[in-house]
C-alpha cells in the first residue's frame, strides 16, 4: 500500500473498522491517485479491494462532458457519474467550492484510464476562496480490507474475508504467527522480520542432569506475495552435572535457511484457509566437539547430545495448513528431517507433527488493530529413528513422543510482539541412549521492518 507514489507512509493508515475492513489515509499532496493502482497493487499483496469511498475538498467544473470536481493541490479532475448526479448538483453552479463524497472506480486502461466518482453527499462550502482549497489536500475513506494491518503492514494478524453487505471486505482476527507451529502465512510483503526466541529446556538421562539454553535468531525476507526467504542462526549454551563432575559449554549451531511457497489462499466470511510448503537446509556450521568420557561418564552418543548439533548437512521438508473463522485459529504442519552424519554421528532421521489452536482474548470490542492478546495451546508429535555415532548404528538412540504447550502471544505495537510457551512432556517413549526433556520453556519477540 505504502508503495503506491500517492501513498502516505504506514503509520499514517488508520484501520477505523477492522470487522469491516475500513481504512482512512489521506495520500501525499499533489499526488494523482488511481483507483485501480490501488487495487492492483492489493492484489499483488494477496487481497481483494471491492470497493472504496472517497471524499474531495475541491472546485466543481462543468463542460460539453458533464459535471466534474478538481481536487485541492493535485489539480486532479474527477468525471461525476450516476443516474442522481444531475438531480443532485440542480441550482450549483461551476467553480462552487464543495466537499464531495463519493465511489470511486477507474474505466478504462492505460492512457485511456481515467477516475470517475459516483457521488453520494455533497457540502457546499461556502464563502471558502480557492487559494485556501488549492494549500488542502485530497481526503480519501477506503473500504477495503485491512491490509494495511495484514503481512505488508505488520505479521498477517488479520486476513480478510467477505462481508455480507457485499460493499467490502471484513477480517477475523490471526495469529501474528504460532509459536511453535509452522504458519502457512508470509511476514511483511517486500519487507521482513527479526524474530529472537530463547529456549531454555531441561533434561535428563539417569543420574545426568542438562540444562540448555538455545537463542535461534530467525530472520526472513518476503520478495512477493507467495515466497519467504528465512535463515535461522541457533547459539546454545550447554551445562551438565551427573554427580560426580559438572561442566559446561557454547557454541554455535547449524545454520538453517529456508524457502516458503504458500500455494493455497482461499477467503470466505470472517475468516480464510491458506497452506504452504517450506523446504530448509540444515547446514553442517554447529560446534561438532563434545565432552569427553573422563568428563561425563556416559556413552559417545549421548555425549554428543551435548553438542550444539544433530549431524551434519540436512534437508527439511515441511507442509503447513491453517484455518481461521471468527476469534478462533486452528493449524498444523508435517515436517521431515534427514540427517546426515558429521564426523560419524547423527541422531535419527525425524518426523515432526504440530498442531496448533488459538483463540483471540483481547480486546473484546475488536474494532481497530492493535494490543491483541492470543491464547495458544500447540501440541508437538516426535518419531526419531536409529542415530549413529562412529558411523555404527547406536541400539536404543530412537524414539516417540508427545508434548503439548499452552502459550501467550500479545501484539504490544503493529510491529512488535512478545510471546511466550511452556512445553511439557506427556509421552516420552525413549531409549536408554536418548536424552529425555522434563520441560522447555519458550520466550520470544518479533519485529517487522
Amino acid at each position: 500500500m505504502s508503495r503506491l507514489d500517492y501513498a502516505p507512509k504506514l503509520k499514517e493508515i488508520k484501520i477505523t473498522d477492522i470487522k469491516k475492513g475500513i481504512g482512512v489515509f489521506t495520500p501525499k499532496p499533489g499526488k494523482p491517485v488511481s483507483f485501480a493502482a490501488l487495487k492492483e497493487t492489493l492484489k499483488k499483496a494477496g487481497y481483494a479491494l471491492d470497493s472504496a469511498n472517497i471524499t474531495i475538498t475541491g472546485t466543481l467544473g462543468r463542460d460539453d462532458q458533464g459535471w466534474s470536481i478538481v481536487a485541492g493541490p493535485s489539480g486532479q479532475r474527477f468525471p461525476l457519474d450516476g443516474k442522481d448526479v444531475e438531480q443532485m448538483l440542480s441550482g450549483a453552479a461551476a467553480d462552487t467550492q464543495v466537499e464531495l463524497t463519493a465511489d470511486w472506480k477507474t474505466v478504462g486502461e492505460r492512457n485511456s484510464a481515467r477516475e470517475v466518482l459516483t457521488p453520494r453527499v455533497l457540502k457546499k462550502i461556502a464563502n471558502t476562496p480557492k487559494t485556501t482549497t488549492q494549500n488542502s489536500s485530497d481526503e480519501f475513506s477506503i473500504r477495503e480490507p485491512s491490509l494495511f494491518r495484514i503481512e505488508r503492514a505488520s505479521f498477517g494478524v488479520f486476513e480478510p474475508a467477505s462481508s455480507s453487505s457485499g460493499l467490502s471486505k471484513g477480517i477475523t482476527p490471526q495469529p501474528l504467527a504460532p509459536i511453535r507451529t509452522t504458519s502457512p502465512g508470509l511476514t511483511v510483503y517486500k519487507g521482513g522480520a527479526i524474530t529472537p526466541r530463547l529456549y531454555l529446556i531441561k533434561q535428563h538421562l539417569g543420574n545426568l542432569d542438562v540444562s540448555l539454553q538455545l537463542l535461534n535468531i530467525s530472520v526472513s525476507y518476503t520478495p512477493s506475495p507467495r515466497v519467504q526467504l528465512e535463515a535461522e542462526i541457533p547459539i546454545s549454551f550447554t551445562s551438565f552435572d551427573n554427580g560426580v563432575n559438572s561442566d559446561s559449554g557454547a557454541g554455535l549451531g547449524n545454520i538453517t535457511l529456508w524457502s516458503k511457497f504458500r500455494f493455497f489462499r482461499k477467503v470466505k466470511t470472517y475468516g480464510d484457509r491458506q497452506a504452504s510448503a517450506r523446504f530448509g537446509l540444515e547446514l553442517p556450521t554447529g560446534k561438532k566437539d563434545a565432552p569427553s568420557a573422563s568428563q561425563v561418564n556416559a556413552s559417545a552418543f549421548v555425549r554428543q547430545q551435548l553438542t550444539p548439533i544433530s549431524g551434519g548437512l540436512s534437508p527439511h521438508f515441511d507442509v503447513s495448513f491453517s484455518q481461521a473463522g471468527g476469534r478462533f485459529i486452528f493449524g498444523g504442519n508435517i515436517e521431515g528431517i534427514l540427517r546426515s552424519e558429521r564426523e560419524g554421528f547423527r541422531m535419527g532421521n525425524e518426523v515432526r507433527v504440530n498442531t496448533d489452536t488459538e483463540y483471540a482474548l483481547l480486546p473484546r470490542d475488536y474494532t481497530a488493530p492493535g494490543k491483541e492478546l492470543f491464547v495458544i495451546f500447540e501440541t508437538t508429535f516426535v518419531q526419531r529413528g536409529i542415530g549413529r555415532v562412529g558411523r555404527m548404528e547406536v541400539p536404543g538412540s530412537n524414539s516417540t513422543e508427545f508434548y503439548v504447550a499452552p502459550g501467550l502471544q500479545y501484539a504490544a505495537d503493529p510491529r512488535f510482539v512478545v510471546e511466550g510457551s511452556v512445553q511439557l512432556p506427556v509421552v516420552r517413549n525413549t531409549g536408554p541412549e536418548v536424552l529425555r526433556t522434563s520441560v522447555n520453556v519458550l520466550l520470544g519477540v518479533k519485529y517487522l521492518f
